[in-house]
């Protein structure tokens, strides 16, 4: 330690506690008051990232080492087969690194935090503390089902109630052989030295205890009344603090670095986003907007990958976060201030293993000196002297909405530490106003450090149990009875409309729609049948493409696998269950594609089904029923053949937030994997190149002769999936599967490509720019069209406005090459004049015509000039 006065030095001579046993008790352990009736004294650990800022290395490394105890007390097999429970809300993180340490041990901890619908596993109180309820919520019941040992992590051993009660309630549940109790110190008195041997026989199981540090506080006669007595004499000198006072030694775990006053104005480091901005996706409901003297940073938290273990950590999930975390290390460290000496990372409450590894990653990458701590419910006084744990304290309002209420949270030891910067780092469900507003955490934070930044990890909650109505849902179409595609390819959640008339002429479906008396996805357009000249150029084009097509597959499939998979919390924890849901029909060549890519390289069968979206009517809701019933919908991966300029993207965010807040079901994941992004707006793609994908040149006779989507209140109702026709008379003409079997061909060619190109995907920046949506915007605009809806960029949309629409013009990227063979030919079928355009985003833009009636442009459907 570098301090020369013990820490627990003004709490000892006042109320004539004692801290004996080992030499390092001192090092690990001060003392402080608590502001608490049922206790007086708080044993402050110097190790744990809770009161006291600490190196996340040393941080990481206690509770790390402590696992590995752990592995060599229990052997590998025991090991393979233990649980890891924390308690909440201080042991949560210290739990979370013996799980670490211990290996293959899935992790989970008790929280305060209660979630509608989820039954707990169990639960328990804790008499001494400040807020007494936990609850056991793991998502999956069976992973305190077990009979493996079960490991217990605490931060202290005290009189050993609380690990006891857990183990009596969860033994008369599921008895098992062993327990193990971790702590960092065991500090129980000579009276309860006894106890744990006696349970163990009470119980008939075998309960062992590993710590880092043993000893006891001894406590004079009235030490509660004495402390209470203190508490209230130095209340009033417990305010804020700004800093400390002149000449002061620094709390344990800081630097003698002087404090700093605010810099003026804001910091923004390089690449960051505006305080002020709201940099939400278009289409997307706003979050709440940052703080003025905070810069939000966006981590590209991975998708699936829970925030910490209230509801169960996997193996899996480490793994994942751990390829995770030097890409969001990275980005914390380029928003950091320039010159930067010394960081906080402030984790919060119980979310404190988040942090911790974010913490430790940037450690790593940043010559700053690095440390964490965390906020706090529990109401410590805080006294600026050397020989006390707590110097300052920074007082705020709750900020994630309580279930016990409103209330006072706290941070200690941040105010005059000399931080050049604190990283907040909260989960989604703290990311509320109270955190935003004057008064809250940030602000008060901002007092004290030149530059404040806000990390956000999205909250995982399960999805809640199913209702009753999927069951009266019927199961999915398969071919050959619906769709040309094999039974195993692809399930069709759509109502079949094969025997209804839906077809209208393209010009009069054009009108109807641009005047606002009907939406395009109430009729279906004439399936165009196209000419022998224009089947040669389909042949040609996937020649051309085939390999390029089946790399993209491959890359994207890889990525969805290392980035989307599950690992369960069954007996096989190896085998990844991501769930394909194609975007009908566009998507389920893709989806079929991808499928058919995980058999190749991996031997997985992925399930694989296709559903129905509508533009300004969102997605299928009894699809995502049937899906919600039958898998887990984190496991959900939305699948779709390419981006245009994001319509589909920001529909499906909205269709999806808007559905769990009526259902109660949460966990699918709005963010879709695509074969092409040339707008840049997902995260998940093969490629952003705008290039022909063959499956664009034809309509159902590429797509396992399946129509468009219908949604029509008179032929789908209230409990049926959106409707969809299978064109049976159409089987001469369909090359479903030849696409299929061309693309699926290549995969041995372009494998190690597809591997390569998925594994730099996976550490690349991937944020959307969403520089489509601008350009199109912008074309918009300049081509007085004043409707985005009517500008199709890229080659597919553009393929789709010749095949369906009555298009006006074609933009062209100068120089664009074999690519556009088949738009040129159908522009030239359709009169539609084909424009060179020399700087475009996109190889090609399709525009409708804008305020089109029959009498501008002729029956036939040939498009004029304006």
């Amino acid at each position: 330690m570098d301090n020369v006065v013990w820490t627990g030095t003004w709490v000892a001579k006042r109320l004539g506690v004692e801290l004996v046993g080992d030499e390092k008790l001192g090092d690990l352990l001060g003392l402080a008051l608590r502001r608490n009736p049922r206790r007086a004294h708080l044993l402050v650990s110097n190790v744990l990232g809770k009161h006291v800022p600490q190196s996340p290395s040393v941080v990481y490394g206690y509770g790390f080492a402590l696992g590995r105890r752990v592995r060599e007390l229990l052997g590998t097999e025991d090991a393979r087969a233990a649980v890891v429970l924390g308690y909440a809300e201080t042991a949560t993180g210290l739990g979370h690194c013996v799980a670490d340490g211990v290996g293959l041990a899935p992790y989970l901890h008790s929280t305060r935090r209660p979630v509608p619908g989820i039954t707990p596993a169990g639960g328990f109180e804790e008499s001494h503390s400040h807020a007494t309820s936990h609850l056991l919520l793991p998502q999956d019941p069976r992973l305190l089902a077990g009979d493996g040992p079960l490991v217990l992590v605490d931060d202290e051993f005290s009189t050993g109630n609380t690990v006891l009660n857990t183990i009596r309630d969860l033994h008369a549940r599921h008895p098992r052989e062993r327990y193990v109790i971790v702590a960092l110190v065991d500090m129980r008195s000579a009276a309860d030295l006894g106890r744990l041997e006696d349970f163990a026989r009470e119980i008939g199981a075998r309960v062992d205890l590993v710590v880092a540090a043993s000893g006891t506080v001894k406590l004079p006669e009235g030490v509660l009344e004495k402390g209470q007595a203190l508490v209230a004499e130095y209340e009033s000198a417990d305010r804020d603090t700004a800093g400390p006072a002149p000449g002061r030694v620094p709390a344990p775990g800081e630097a003698s670095l002087p404090g700093r006053a605010p810099a003026p104005g804001q910091v923004l480091g390089p690449g960051s986003v505006p305080a002020s901005a709201d940099v939400s996706a278009p289409g997307r409901a706003p979050r709440h907007r940052t703080h003025p003297a905070a810069t939000r940073v966006e981590l590209g938290w991975p998708r699936g990958v829970p925030d910490g273990g209230r509801h169960g950590f996997t193996p899996g999930h480490r793994v994942r976060l751990d390829g995770a975390l030097p890409a969001m290390a990275a980005r914390i460290a380029e928003a950091l201030p320039a010159g930067a000496r010394r960081v906080l990372v402030l984790g919060f409450e119980e979310l404190m293993y988040a942090p911790l590894r974010l913490a430790r990653e940037l450690e790593q990458v940043v010559a700053a000196e690095v440390r964490y701590s965390t906020t706090t419910r529990s109401p410590v006084l805080a006294l600026d002297d050397p020989g006390y744990a707590i110097r300052t304290r920074l007082v705020f309002p709750a900020h994630d909405h309580p279930d016990d209420g409103p209330g006072e949270r706290y941070a200690y030891n941040v105010a005059g530490a000399g931080f050049d910067a604190v990283v907040a780092v909260v989960d989604s469900a703290a990311d509320t106003p109270e955190l935003h507003a004057p008064g809250g955490l940030l602000a008060r934070l901002a007092d004290h450090t030149p530059s404040v930044l806000l990390a956000v990890v999205p909250s995982y909650v399960p999805a809640r149990p199913s209702t009753e109505r999927p069951s009266m849902l019927p199961e999915p179409l398969r071919g050959p009875a619906f769709s040309s595609y094999a039974p195993d390819e692809v399930g069709w959640l759509l109502r079949d409309l094969s025997d209804v008339t839906l077809e209208a002429p393209t010009e009069e479906r054009e009108e109807a729609i641009q005047s606002g008396g009907a939406h395009y996805a109430e009729s279906l357009p004439v399936e165009y049948q196209p000419s022998d000249q224009y089947q040669e150029l389909f042949r040609a084009a996937l020649d051309t493409s085939a390999a390029r097509i089946a790399q993209a597959v491959g890359a994207v499939t890889e990525l969805v696998l290392a980035e989307r998979s599950r690992s369960p919390l069954g007996p096989d924890t190896s085998t990844p269950r991501p769930v394909l849901v194609s975007l009908a029909r566009a998507g389920t060549p893709v989806g079929v594609l991808m499928r058919r890519w995980a058999q190749y390289r991996h031997g997985i069968d992925l399930p694989h089904y296709a559903v129905s979206i509508v533009r300004g009517r969102g997605i299928d809701p009894n699809a995502l029923r049937w899906l919600a019933a039958h898998h887990d919908p984190a496991d959900v991966v939305f699948v779709d053949g390419w981006t245009g300029k994001g319509a589909i993207t920001r529909e499906l965010a909205q269709a999806i937030e808007e559905f769990e807040a009526a259902e109660g079901i949460t966990g699918f994941d709005p963010e879709i994997a695509v074969l092409a992004d040339p707008g840049s707006c997902v995260r998940t793609y093969g490629t952003r190149e705008d290039f022909l994908i063959p499956s664009a040149c034809l309509n159902s006779t590429v797509s396992g002769l399946i129509s468009r989507t219908v949604l029509r209140s008179d032929l789908v109702g209230e409990h049926d999936f959106h409707g969809a026709k299978f064109y049976r008379e159409l089987a001469g003409s369909d090359v479903s599967v030849e696409f299929l079997d061309a693309v699926a061909a290549h995969f041995p060619d372009v494998a190690e490509a597809a591997c390569t190109q998925g594994k730099e995907l996976l550490t690349a920046d991937r944020t959307p720019t969403w520089e489509g949506w601008a350009a199109v915007e912008r074309i918009s605009e300049e081509y007085e069209i004043h409707d985005v809806n009517l500008v199709k960029p890229g080659v597919g949309e553009t393929t789709r406005v010749l095949l369906r629409r009555v298009p006006w013009k074609i933009l062209a990227r100068a120089g664009a090459g074999a690519d556009l063979d088949h738009v040129r030919l159908l522009a030239e079928q359709r009169g539609v004049p084909v424009e060179e355009v020399a700087e475009l985003p996109y190889t090609c833009v399709g525009l409708i015509h804008p305020k089109y009636t029959r009498g501008a442009t002729g029956a036939d459907g040939r498009a004029v000039a304006l």
